[in-house]
């Protein structure tokens, strides 16, 4: 489950890049990098939080504080939109995108130190 979790960052890291730079995604150990700050070997939670924040302001096309599904197409499929939006309209707030993803975090943190390896 861990992997999973450290799977879906480097989705969301991979996706930007290539957003960014218009190119297909490519994952390496610069993405693991990327989310180990203090590079001890393990990602945090304060580091995987700061990342996925990162993402949701990187995704936010129209930077109006919300992503829309049409803004998350290539890292979010429809179920997984649906699931996130909580209240269900059609938006994502950062606190929902947040809420999930550290919750993906916390249930692929089986052993309950804070970090994934």
């Amino acid at each position: 489950m861990k992997r999973l979790v450290l799977l879906t960052a480097f989705a969301f890291s991979q996706a930007l890049a290539a957003v960014a730079q218009n190119q297909p995604a490519a994952m390496n150990q610069g993405h693991m990098d990327r989310l180990d700050r203090d590079r001890n070997g393990a990602v945090d939670q304060s580091e995987y939080q700061a990342f996925m924040t990162s993402a949701f302001t990187s995704l936010d096309k129209n930077k109006d504080g919300s992503l829309r599904s049409e803004e998350v197409t290539q890292v979010l499929n429809t179920q997984q939109f649906a699931a996130t939006d909580a209240n269900r309209d059609g938006r994502l707030s950062q606190n929902e995108f947040l809420n999930r993803v550290m919750a993906d975090f916390k249930t692929a943190d089986r052993s309950g130190d804070g970090n994934l390896q």
